[in-house]
């Protein structure tokens, strides 16, 4: 029997699927590029691999004892649910998990053309949820939420032995609700409480712009996620700069969670000539199937690349093909590592469980999980790109001395303000750099940072990152690529 997969490579989980429940698939290629398994029927395969034709009398055993004899009544869907997730448990990877029929089909919107939540993307690292990147624009952006950020309470309730689709199905929700995630951020003593507004997540993912640098036209592309439409409309955007004139490109990746293997296969095969592969997929024998393209011949402009830790998975086959295949630089900060590739298998009733099936590895054979792919031009954001919100229980003002006093310094600094010290102390200057940034707000000026402060300047900086004058990395790659 034969059925289509598109592969998926995300931080967190965007999975398709639909049938019956299948194991023992080998990959091929079909002539449209897409990624295809021969599949087998499970309960034959498990046991051949095993060689136990009696394995599973242990598990049926310990199931009519629980079912038939246990103190209380449990329903016999609670049983194996539990059951599937202990298996998945035993193998300790945060990316091969059980999803029930609801879970599934919210995590399968994730892949159309909008959802609704808070635009972010999480992950399992070391048991922890985390988030891998904020999208471009979303409720998650607007509040303040940065890679790395672990998420320790939904609603005040803590997510502690919650797998990632169980956390991240309370974070989801209708647009306009609202949602308060505890977060501990590194650098921060104190975990932080944001306030996330739910909205409509469009998954316009390509934007273009064309920049003017020593003369040079740059054409800009940044890359906010792979989903079903983003090959087309990276061809669209850059068919546009080309038409422009552009004398050089600029990929940009960061904040990238990843998304569909072919769809940033399909972006590759526009950039990478055919000498070299675009990745390769290892399978669990150790088998190896390299990935090329049909270009006869690169690009007549240079390409560079732009990397964060929130760039992760497909992102980081853009990423590592452009560096080793294509020879282009990679700008900014290591990226996130993720290194394998997620299969949903569907098991009949609407619900799947997502295995892990394989790795991938860069065009030369590297395995980056957990390392990540290190930039050709390491530059590090300034300081004000690395601050954090300001939680305002009571006005801070002079004397004082607590942490969120130092958030406002590191804050006040970035944008200019001189507050003379960042070490959480309410000196002299401090007031007077307040005084000044109330006054050149047209706030009321008091000196004293309340809420209503303590917002505008949260406001100014996400505004101040904004600015492409502000942007460190950014600069340091258009200037690479117009010399």
């Amino acid at each position: 029997m034969e059925r289509k997969w598109i592969a998926v490579l995300m931080a967190g989980s965007l999975l398709t699927g639909a049938g019956s429940t299948y194991a023992g698939m080998q990959w091929y290629e079909n002539k449209a590029g897409v990624l295809e398994r021969q599949i087998v029927p499970f309960k034959d395969h498990a046991r051949a691999e095993s060689g136990e034709q009696d394995s599973l009398e242990k598990v049926e055993q310990a199931y009519s004892l629980i079912f038939n004899s246990y103190v209380e009544k449990v329903e016999d869907k609670k049983l194996v649910e539990g059951a599937i997730k202990g298996m998945l448990s035993t193998l300790e990877d945060p990316y091969s998990v059980y999803m029930d029929k609801e879970t599934a089909r919210e995590f399968n919107q994730t892949l159309e053309s909008s959802f609704e939540g808070i635009g972010a993307e999480v992950s399992t690292v070391d048991g922890k949820i985390v988030i891998v990147s904020p999208f471009k624009n979303s409720p998650a952006e607007k509040a303040g939420l940065k890679p790395n950020d672990q998420i320790l309470k939904v609603d005040g309730e803590s997510i502690e032995g919650l797998d990632l689709f169980e956390a991240t199905t309370k974070i989801r929700g209708k647009k306009g609700t609202p949602v308060v995630l505890e977060i501990g951020r590194k650098g921060l003593k104190d975990p932080l409480q944001v306030k996330v507004i739910r909205d409509e997540i469009p998954q316009i993912t390509v934007y273009r712009d064309m920049k003017k640098v020593n003369g040079e036209n740059v054409g800009y592309l940044e890359i906010t996620s792979f989903s079903e439409d983003t090959s087309k409309e990276f061809k669209k955007e850059l068919k546009a700069l080309e038409k422009e004139g552009l004398d050089a490109l600029l990929i940009d990746v960061r904040g990238n969670p990843g998304g569909l293997l072919t769809s940033v296969e399909e972006i590759l095969r526009e950039l990478i000539p055919k000498d070299k592969p675009l990745y390769q997929i290892e399978e669990r024998s150790g088998d190896k199937t390299r990935y090329f393209s049909n270009l006869d011949k690169a690009k007549a402009y240079p390409i560079g690349v732009l990397t964060n830790d929130g760039s992760a998975s497909a992102a980081e086959i853009l990423a590592g093909a452009l560096k080793e295949a294509g020879g282009y630089p990679v700008i900014g900060e290591k990226s996130f590592g993720k290194g394998t590739v997620q299969q949903a298998v569907p098991m009949g009733d609407g619900s799947n469980i997502k295995l892990t099936l394989f790795k991938w590895l860069t065009p030369d054979g590297n395995w980056i999980h957990k390392k990540g792919i290190e930039p050709t031009v390491e530059v590090n954001q300034p300081a004000l790109y690395h601050t954090h919100p300001i939680q305002v229980d009571k006005p801070l003002r002079l004397d004082m001395n607590n942490e969120q006093i130092k958030n406002a310094q590191e804050i006040l600094a970035g944008l200019g303000f001189e507050p003379g010290r960042t070490d959480g102390y309410f000196s002299n200057q401090t007031e007077i750099a307040v005084r000044v940034f109330q006054r050149n707000k047209s706030m009321n000026v008091t000196g004293v940072i309340d809420a209503k402060t303590a917002t505008a300047l949260e406001e100014a900086a996400r505004e101040a990152m904004k600015q492409q004058e502000n942007d460190l990395q950014l600069q340091t790659a258009l200037r690479l690529l117009a010399r």
